[in-house]
């Protein structure tokens, strides 16, 4: 059976390809129907001949199907014996990029061979850096560790304290979405179906005429310390609440994001009734109140993916969230960002030199050294972080997706899944953190942090985009 891969909003869906499987399938019923036709006409036969309807059975041999053979794998793991780069012939090749003046003087790099755990660079490793969106590996390995990877957060709408009132309680999932499929999040809940259990569970004839926000699960200010003013709302970034439809956006599928993205819900909701008059405010849901509708999101393995191959800010924080109420800290900034450090500590990574003021890296308050990013990568990698791979699955794929889909060639060498990488920018910030394999088939983890650059994006991007095409290309040995 072979798979198929279709790019989805950034994400990739693996289907399956059922070809061979519906051939054995046509030719078993092809087989069938020749035996059950053959089997009647003996039947036929026998009786005419003044045969007995008794117990006697007419004799049908057994379905031969065609051998196909033996499937050939689609997927292959890497050999174990592939050779480990030389050290020294591995930081010749790299270090003169690390020294590049594209990405200034504040930069810090690892390498780490994945099956062995041998640092092979290590370039200021230990120095915190400012991270950028690389933060979003910490917050991912946290998420997958600490909750089921296959829970989803749950969306409900209740009774009000008078009729013709209902109360949306928010739980944290942002990718509720306005239309139906979700434009921007594969398999996300809709608007549109919780309204349809709403009006199922109303009595009939009753009028929605109010409509209350709850996103009380949530705590703290709606922005981080570190968030510059234009952060919140922009085209990344909007207040972190509890309640919000299509990632916080003011449209489905857009870019910019809302001011109010609680209010946008409810407004949502009161669309999907039929009720686009209701007023819609923020309040809190009474206390037993009964649920009318409940919806619920993709898992949250899927979430982890879609937050990090699209480095959705507003994704990472409602994870970091879900965390901090998992390990019973305050669903706020700087609950989250204790709840993450905490997890992973217990996860085993070594969190010496993290300091988070957010969990989505846009915080310029943010410290992480190369050496943590590595940590989780390899973790993620070896299974020493448990049920940690969505990391992994997540990361965008240099030349074909995510936030890499347009950093890749056509070097056989360098080509779409040799490099797998989590990106991170901000203004004079520039990090890449994930995976690839060696020329000759060594997985090696690596992260490399630029946070005082002061050239060109295109230019720190590019040293970057070489500094991964180097260890792809190069046996190093």
């Amino acid at each position: 059976m072979g798979v198929g891969t279709i790019a989805s909003s950034g994400s990739t869906i693996v289907t399956a390809n059922y070809g061979r499987f519906r051939r054995r399938i046509a030719l078993g019923v092809i087989a069938l129907v020749v035996l059950l036709v053959g089997g009647g006409i003996a039947a036929a036969t026998y009786l005419r001949d003044g045969g007995s309807t008794g117990s006697q059975v007419v004799a049908v041999p057994d379905a031969q199907l065609p051998d196909l053979g033996r499937a050939t794998p689609v997927l292959a793991s890497l050999a174990g014996d592939a050779p480990v780069p030389d050290p020294g012939v591995l930081a010749n090749q790299l270090t003169p990029l690390l020294n590049n003046a594209a990405l200034g003087s504040g930069v810090s790099a690892e390498v780490v061979d994945v099956a062995s755990g041998k640092v092979l660079l290590d370039h200021g490793a230990t120095d915190p850096a400012t991270p950028a969106s690389t933060t979003k590996l910490l917050t991912a390995a946290a998420a997958l560790t600490t909750l089921d990877p296959s829970d989803t957060l749950e969306t409900k709408v209740v009774a009000g304290a008078s009729p013709g009132e209902v109360v949306l309680v928010g739980g944290g999932d942002p990718t509720l979405s306005r239309t139906a499929p979700s434009k921007t999040y594969p398999g996300a809940p809709t608007v549109a179906d919780l309204a349809a259990q709403v009006l199922a569970a109303m009595p009939a004839g009753t009028p929605v005429t109010r409509i209350v926000v709850d996103s009380s699960l949530f705590s703290g200010p709606l922005t981080a310390s570190g968030w510059a003013p234009g952060d919140s709302p922009s085209s990344y970034a909007a207040p972190v609440t509890a309640t919000a439809v299509d990632g916080a956006r003011v449209s489905p599928g857009s870019d910019a994001r809302s001011g109010q993205p609680g209010l946008d819900a409810g407004s949502a909701l009161a669309d999907a009734l039929g009720a686009a008059g209701a007023t819609v405010v923020l309040g809190e849901a009474p206390a037993g109140a009964k649920t009318l509708g409940t919806v619920h999101s993709a898992p949250i393995a899927r979430l982890v993916e879609q937050a990090l191959s699209m480095s959705d800010n507003m994704l990472a924080e409602a994870l970091a969230r879900q965390v901090a109420l998992a390990r019973h800290l305050p669903a706020s900034f700087e609950g989250s960002a204790q709840a993450v450090i905490g997890a992973l500590k217990n996860a085993g990574v070594d969190t010496s030199g993290v300091t988070l003021s957010d969990s989505s890296g846009l915080s310029r308050d943010d410290r992480i050294p190369a050496g943590v990013l590595t940590g989780v990568i390899k973790g993620a990698a070896d299974g020493s972080l448990g049920s940690a791979s969505a990391l992994l699955s997540g990361l965008p794929v240099a030349g074909y997706d995510g936030t890499l889909a347009d950093r890749g060639d056509d070097d056989p060498a360098t080509a779409p899944g040799t490099v797998r990488a989590k990106t991170g920018t901000l203004q004079g910030v520039h990090a890449l953190a994930g995976t690839v394999v060696t020329a000759d088939g060594r997985l090696l983890a690596f992260a490399v942090v630029a946070d005082a650059a002061t050239g060109s994006e295109a230019a720190a991007e590019g040293t970057l985009d070489q500094f991964a095409a180097t260890m792809a290309g190069c046996g190093c040995r």
